[in-house]
């Protein structure tokens, strides 16, 4: 884990937030109906996170192994337009992503759960993961949050990267009515 001066230095460069999905906009956890459908619980104070980095012109994508509607319907929801399903190694959509949006790894964060993320965890600046992360990603973020995946990780991220750069306190006012 990186002091927290260099934590702020790194999340104050963030342009894009990449997130893995199952176990961390998700607990992890898959619900089947008996016809075969899935479903699965995401934490509406993630999704208001994602939607405030967006308001402050930060890039937010969804990167995942699986395909899911599910997953599919939620980004749309929340306005990602970024989202890359069916990855069997992220790295390749990871460095498609960075190559289209013409950004260095220094202002990527990636919060990640699993051994599959660890190739995109070592690239980015800002590498982060849920508090209930595997323990071989757990050791190598810069960054982990106090909150497990699907309860508020990714909140907690979002707010870590908008207090870095400076956006909080209006996010604050405008929240308690300071600002119309």
């Amino acid at each position: 884990m990186l002091p927290d001066a260099a934590l702020s230095q790194r999340a104050a460069q963030v342009r894009l937030l990449m997130l893995d999905v199952d176990g961390v906009l998700t607990d992890g956890r898959l619900f089947f109906d008996d016809d075969g459908r899935e479903s699965k619980a995401f934490h509406v104070r993630d999704g208001y996170g994602i939607k405030l980095l967006q308001e402050c012109h930060i890039e937010v994508a969804v990167i995942t192994a699986r395909y899911s509607p599910t997953a599919a319907y939620r980004a749309h929801d929340l306005g990602i337009k970024r989202i890359y399903q069916g990855c069997s190694d992220k790295n390749l959509a990871y460095t498609e992503l960075k190559i289209a949006l013409g950004l260095d790894d220094a202002v990527v964060a990636y919060m990640g759960d699993d051994l599959i993320d660890l190739p995109i965890l070592t690239r980015v600046g800002l590498a982060t993961a849920p508090a209930d992360a595997h323990p071989e990603v757990g050791c190598r973020v810069h960054w982990q949050s106090a909150q497990r995946g699907g309860r508020g990780a990714v909140r907690e991220l979002c707010e870590l990267i908008l207090q870095a750069q400076g956006h909080w306190p209006a996010i604050l006012a405008r929240s308690a009515g300071a600002e119309p």
